[in-house]
């Protein structure tokens, strides 16, 4: 699921954080590519895929365990049977709960994946030398100036952004799938439901959650130069030199690869899982 979503929504993710850290150098979407593919090239799309693919990959893999898990603490807290089907509010509130065991996995490599995708802008805006544009040398210049822990620089924010987010995200996407059910069980939707349903779910938790993700991305790519306000400090400074506005760079794409790399997730998803029930029931 992690890699279906990277793959169809990377170059998206990119001009999105381009546009959040340095929102004067873009007029909108087109010009941000336009301007990415003639300083960069096509790879410039794709930079910080590798550490997005192991981001994605552990986040997912963490968060959908966690959310079996957090499904049956709810039924436990609601006083029902291990076997009874859950609501679309309570799933929202199990995947809220599992997206903050995800986040610990998914801080240190989004933090590597934000640097890279604004490693150009950072160089252009003079902020940094010319050379720190690979996955081993932000690594090594993360450990070097801040140790270990340097790598959840914007834990907190991370975090503000993905438990109210995976609340509209799971409510939004089982939500969606119970309009498309109408009545019938859920498992027998087919593959355009369940990519609209996941589309609905990412759009879902985007337009909650932008300007935290905004904030923690700012966090995440300005440390390369010195160290950052916390989460409050950057976010009053934003709003006071460049306007509320400013906490919105970058929704365009966004919006679009949230419908189209979360789509992909959840139809990704659902058929692996089922694919490997039927390896485990066979067993």
């Amino acid at each position: 699921g992690g890699t279906a979503c990277v793959a169809t929504g990377q170059p998206f993710d990119t001009a999105k954080v381009k546009m959040q850290t340095f929102p004067d150098m873009y007029k909108g979407l087109v010009d941000c590519f336009v301007k990415t593919y003639k300083q960069v090239g096509f790879r410039g799309f794709y930079k910080g895929t590798t550490p997005a693919l192991v981001a994605n990959i552990a986040e997912n893999s963490v968060l959908f365990m966690c959310y079996g898990f957090c499904q049956q603490i709810v039924r436990r807290i609601v006083g029902v049977d291990r076997k009874t089907k859950l609501s679309d509010l309570q799933n929202a509130a199990a995947g809220s709960f599992a997206s903050a065991f995800a986040t610990l996995a998914l801080c240190p490599t989004e933090l590597v994946k934000c640097r890279l995708q604004a490693m150009h802008e950072m160089q252009l805006s003079g902020k940094i030398m010319q050379g720190h544009n690979t996955v081993w040398s932000v690594v090594k210049s993360v450990i070097q100036k801040d140790g270990p822990l340097g790598f959840y620089r914007g834990l907190s924010s991370t975090l503000l952004r993905e438990v109210p987010g995976y609340f509209f995200f799971f409510g939004g996407y089982e939500l969606s799938r119970t309009f498309f059910a109408s009545g019938r069980s859920k498992d027998e939707l087919g593959p355009i439901p369940l990519l609209l349903s996941g589309g609905f779910g990412g759009s879902c938790l985007w337009i909650a959650v932008y300007p935290v993700d905004c904030v923690k991305s700012r966090i995440q790519v300005l440390s390369m130069a010195g160290k950052q306000a916390g989460f409050m400090g950057t976010f009053v400074t934003v709003v006071r030199t460049e306007g509320v506005l400013a906490l919105y760079s970058g929704l365009t794409p966004t919006m679009i690869r949230a419908f189209v790399a979360n789509g992909a997730l959840f139809l990704a998803y659902e058929y692996s899982r089922k694919l490997m029930m039927k390896q485990v029931d066979s067993y």
